[in-house]
């Protein structure tokens, strides 16, 4: 929404206007030098400043630097075979490195950990500043950042409602300090309510778009016709920039052409043989959203290169930064480095200033119409390619006491509706139809070996598929043979789980577990089930775990029937805190959840390379959960494609699709789904034994003392032997 109306020019104009005077104000008045004498004379004259600053910077970067959204009719060029680069522009004034790095920074640093503690965006801080109200003020605070990336993509109309809620609390507080007081909390956060009710259906219109329609990319211009030889390219799409993103950038652009591109078409294949080993078709797709860290756009741009010879348009779309699509502090889309991630984890819960039933029913309503509108572009959506990133320094974050938190009804409401928008999503993009496909590198973060791992992590993404086919075969075969499986830890590890199988009709025709390979979800290395919740108890235990950005220490969860009935870990000192972390992100504010899949990974290969580099806390959950068994909380694999027949290479089909919860879907659809799926694996380190059990008592050992003893299945243990030696 580049375009203004009239109306919303007269506006845009009055309100900057207005902004300035603030901002001038603050400045005569020195207030922020007497932030603590008034804070909010302080604060709004900051923010004033601050908005001000971010509407000089988008003029200056539509007229001079030109990034505007890309073009409808450039969105074409994705089809062809190549990208030529962009022109040099003899008007762009030249900008040293240096001076990008410089500029950069500056958006973001008051939120960096050196600076924190005296943030606006830091709840301890606000709430010292304006008690009561300090929850609201670190919500403006942190809307108002969306402002930065706004800038950069030159959008006046996010830019107009920014300006406009910084405007409206400011009126609230001046009208209450005219009668010299504050404002009042409740009617100050009912301000917060209907910023977000009035805005949700053009924010979830605007979002729906530009995941689905490649015209609305603004990444697109500068990764398909940008020089991505030269790192200050990545200071073009207003995201915060490290180390991280330009040693990637320049590790890959030494890279042949013919390395990137084998790199790019791991990623691509996988995609394409998801749909072609489900049986789906994918030349009724036009379209793949791509999904990456900062800092590997040489392969984005092959990967679409080659997505456009399979006949998909490629959509880029940046993480989200409007409250209404935030997932908590989960980004999804592309993005690069997160400046602080307390701040962030601080900022999870700003929702529960305005979350009520209204809202959610509303914002669901908005979501059905946005899908509705754009219901073409969703028929022909694909699915996402997505890279992930490893090698960060794991964060373990701390729980102020300051900042927001969901009430009971409140984690209550998110559940709901976690559940009824995938509901909606599916409707319009159809499990049956579409697919995916997630792969991930390491970032240098992880050390000085950096170069090393990454060789080593190609290795491992192109290890021989089809030799751990034949082996993962073995252990199917062997495991269609029982009716539950018995997992043990060692080592310290107290895990004493027994998974329940569904019965097999027809041996000769069915299976339980899926034979998975490098499709959609690379590294090679699995056999994974829909466990039976009845039968389907004891206890799951990991020392260390690394979970979406999280370091876990001591995880314990208890599964009876099925569902989880108790957890904890060893994060904090404070038990309720540790309780509250895992409610949070693997329970996803249910009371409960149920166990949605079990699997045994087979890349010891892997491991091997996580044991000689260290890194094994360092690796996201896409590799690590093929380094051992794994359990996965939430929804099965097979979410809203329950009712898909789904065949193992060998002809046989995989008939643990369901389980007690998703059965639900045809009577109960409310409680059929959870709206998560989080893997956790115990390391081999950590195992002690995988036993079948049979229904006369009889067993077969598949894995002891962290070794495969499975007759056929010994060569998995040659990585595992190279340790040893």
């Amino acid at each position: 929404m580049n375009q203004l109306s009239e109306i919303e020019q007269e506006r845009y104009e009055l309100a900057l206007e207005r902004l300035k005077e603030i901002a001038e104000d603050g400045r005569k008045n020195g207030a922020e030098d007497h932030a603590d004498a008034d804070p909010a004379a302080a604060f709004f004259a900051h923010e004033a400043a601050f908005l001000v600053r971010m509407e000089a910077l988008r003029a200056e970067l539509a007229e001079s630097l030109r990034t505007e959204a890309f073009p409808a009719e450039a969105a074409e060029s994705v089809r062809t075979e190549n990208f030529p680069a962009e022109p040099a522009d003899s008007s762009r004034p030249e900008v040293s490195l240096a001076e990008l790095q410089v500029l950069n920074r500056s958006l973001y640093e008051e939120v960096l950990p050196e600076r924190y503690a005296t943030c606006y965006g830091n709840p301890s801080y606000a709430k010292k500043l304006f008690g009561e109200n300090g929850q609201v003020i670190g919500f403006v605070y942190m809307e108002l950042r969306g402002a930065v990336v706004y800038a950069y993509e030159n959008r006046r109309w996010d830019m107009l409602i920014l300006m406009e809620l910084l405007l409206s609390v400011y009126s609230s507080f001046a009208s209450a300090r005219e009668e010299g007081q504050q404002p009042d909390p409740a009617a100050l956060r009912q301000e917060i309510y209907w910023y977000a009710f009035d805005y949700c259906q053009d924010f979830m219109q605007n979002r729906v778009r530009e995941t689905l329609d490649p015209a609305q990319s603004f990444a697109a211009d500068i990764i398909l016709r940008g020089d991505l030889t030269d790192p200050a390219y990545l200071y073009r799409f207003g995201e915060y920039i490290t180390e991280n993103e330009l040693r990637t950038a320049r590790f890959l652009a030494d890279l042949s052409e013919e390395q990137i591109d084998a790199i790019a078409r791991t990623w691509t294949e996988g995609y394409r043989i998801g749909f072609e080993v489900a049986k789906k078709d994918l030349s009724i797709k036009k379209t793949v959203n791509i999904r990456w860290r900062l800092g590997f756009e040489r392969v984005v741009r092959a990967a679409a290169g080659q997505f456009a010879r399979m006949g998909l348009q490629s959509v880029f779309y940046r993480s989200a930064s409007h409250i209404v699509n935030k997932h908590a502090h989960v980004r999804v889309g592309w993005y690069g480095a997160v400046p602080n991630p307390q701040f962030e984890y601080d900022h999870r819960n700003d929702s529960s200033l305005y979350l009520d039933d209204r809202f959610v029913s509303h914002r669901l309503q908005a979501l059905q119409q946005a899908y509705e509108g754009e219901k073409e572009l969703a028929a022909v959506h694909g699915g996402p390619a997505v890279m992930d990133v490893f090698g960060e320094i794991p964060f373990t974050p701390e729980n102020n006491a300051d900042a927001p938190v969901l009430s009971e009804k409140q984690q209550k409401l998110v559940a709901r509706y976690q559940t009824e928008a995938g509901q909606i999503t599916n409707r319009y993009i159809k499990g049956e139809e579409r697919s995916f496909t997630i792969i991930a590198y390491p970032v240098p973060d992880i050390g000085d070996r950096f170069e090393e791992i990454f060789r080593e992590t190609i290795r491992i993404n192109t290890l021989d598929y089809q030799m751990y086919q034949q082996i993962q075969q073995k252990l199917i075969d062997a495991l269609d043979t029982g009716v539950s499986v018995h997992i043990t830890g060692r080592n310290g590890n107290e895990t004493d789980l027994t998974v329940a199988l569904h019965t097999l009709e027809d041996p000769e025709k069915q299976t339980n577990f899926e034979n998975c390979v490098a499709d959609v979800n690379i590294p090679v290395g699995e056999v994974f089930t829909s466990p039976r919740l009845k039968g389907t108890s004891g206890l799951l235990h990991v020392r260390r775990v690394y979970l979406e950005g999280f370091l876990y220490r001591d995880l314990k969860i208890r599964l009876t029937d099925g569902m989880v009935t108790d957890y904890s870990c060893a994060n904090y000192e404070n038990e309720a805190e540790n309780r509250q972390l895992i409610e949070e992100n693997i329970l996803f504010h249910h009371k409960t959840v149920p166990i949605g899949e079990f699997a045994i990974g087979t890349n010891t290969t892997a491991y091997q390379i996580a044991q000689t580099y260290g890194i094994a806390d360092k690796l996201p959950i896409l590799i690590a959960e093929k380094m051992g068994p794994h359990f996965a909380m939430g929804d099965t694999c097979y979410s809203f494609q329950e009712d898909m027949p789904v065949f193992n290479p060998d002809g046989k089909e995989i008939i643990a699709r369901d389980n007690e919860c998703s059965l639900l879907r045809k009577t109960e659809p409310e409680k059929a789904y959870f709206g998560c799926h989080t893997d956790i694996t115990i390391p081999y380190d950590e195992l002690g034994r995988i036993d079948v059990q049979r229904e006369d008592g009889s067993r077969t050992a598949l894995l002891a003392s962290g070794r495969f003893v499975l007759p056929g299945t010994e060569a998995l243990n040659e990585p595992l032997d190279e340790l040893v030696s």
